[in-house]
């Protein structure tokens, strides 16, 4: 995996970033979502080192990257402080504006970053997500259903942190494994790199704050976007599974046009875990997308 890549690991305050860094041209940075690290993008690094300086980090809580304990209020795993935490990554590698992909919880990173730093984003994708805002109001019994872990994960410390501490290999296995794909889609050793991450000291508090702020400080600052009338200006692109729930439970294009100003988008024929479960359909779209002139 990420052949041709270096690991780095960048401070930013008293939190390191780990990463890898990889080929030529543009940079590029990929975040990923939960419960994984940046070994998600494993089948798309390297086709993507040909054409763009590729940036895959673990985000703030994740993978080899530190994991604080959380504040009262979650502010140290709220997007905004996840976000900061990328541009200055960015910044220390020497780039100022740049390309930006995120799935899932990256996806909601790599929104509050465009929001919170537009000169830096020259064009956003976004991976199976609509805004989070958008999917607590829209909760139904589908989606919390399908989506327990976002219920799950905000209860209060410590009773998700001790079931998650009991058996992390299992959670990455039934959480990933239960949906449309199945662990057919995934690699064994990049299943392996995720449940070594999440059995870390402070790997699932550190999980369960990302989702906590989520549900608190992140829909604070997605409401005064809101209200301020502040929209992505950056072109977008949002693409989600066929077989997942965002499309059965959202109108993604809908929601995203409502906070952003350029968005374009469709289905993918895969589930959720697009990155694993469709490398070549996402590698197509990106490239497509990423190169065209604005």
């Amino acid at each position: 995996m990420f052949e041709g890549f270096r690991t780095f690991d960048i401070a930013h305050g008293d939190i390191r970033i780990h990463g890898r860094v990889g080929g030529s041209g543009p940079p590029l940075l990929l975040l990923h979502g939960h419960p994984q690290t940046h070994v998600i993008w494993h089948r798309l690094a390297e086709p993507l080192a040909s054409r763009f300086t590729v940036v895959a980090t673990d985000l703030r809580g994740y993978g080899d990257s530190s994991k604080p304990p959380g504040e009262p209020d979650h502010a140290n795993y709220s997007k905004r402080a996840m976000a900061d935490d990328q541009v200055a990554v960015m910044r220390a590698l020497g780039f100022e504006r740049f390309f930006l992909c995120g799935h899932d919880r990256g996806g909601r990173v790599a929104h509050r970053l465009a929001m919170d730093h537009p000169a830096a984003v020259q064009k956003l994708m976004l991976l199976d997500i609509a805004p989070t805002l958008a999917m607590y109001e829209q909760t139904d019994r589908t989606f919390a259903t399908a989506y327990f872990h976002w219920f799950f994960l905000i209860q209060p410390s410590p009773l998700p942190e001790i079931l998650i501490e009991a058996s992390p290999a299992d959670y990455i296995t039934r959480t990933m494994g239960g949906r449309h794909a199945s662990l057919d889609a995934f690699d064994p050793s990049a299943i392996a790199e995720y449940q070594r991450c999440l059995a870390q000291p402070g790997a699932a508090h550190a999980l369960c704050e990302d989702y906590r702020a989520s549900n608190g400080i992140d829909l604070e600052h997605d409401r005064a976007d809101r209200t301020a009338g502040r929209r992505i200006a950056c072109p977008i692109s949002v693409l989600w599974g066929k077989h997942g729930i965002i499309e059965r439970c959202f109108d993604p294009l809908a929601e995203w046009r409502a906070v952003a100003e350029r968005v374009e988008g469709e289905a993918l024929p895969c589930g959720h875990y697009i990155p694993e479960e469709a490398p070549e359909a996402l590698y197509s779209r990106m490239m497509q997308f990423m190169t065209t002139p604005t």
